[in-house]
């Protein structure tokens, strides 16, 4: 799995490719920017298809004239 955390120190967002197990037992963190082994992980929002391939959700951001129903 992929983990996104940001430093505690520098703000740098970065990845850490884990599996859950090692996760579990601790993750040894480094950012790759300031080398601070200090970080807090970053919960990102999740894009969900369905069969139809529309979500409930409304579109990323909404265009001029995009019509009714469009961010709100």
């Amino acid at each position: 799995m992929i983990y996104e955390y940001r430093c505690d120190y520098c703000a740098k967002v970065f990845e850490v490719r884990a599996s859950m197990a090692e996760k579990e037992r601790g993750l040894r963190l480094k950012c790759p920017r300031c080398g601070t082994p200090s970080a807090t992980q970053v919960f990102s929002a999740v894009n969900v298809i369905t069969r139809s391939g529309r979500g409930d959700a409304p579109p990323p951001f909404c265009a001029p004239g995009s019509g009714p129903g469009c961010c709100g």
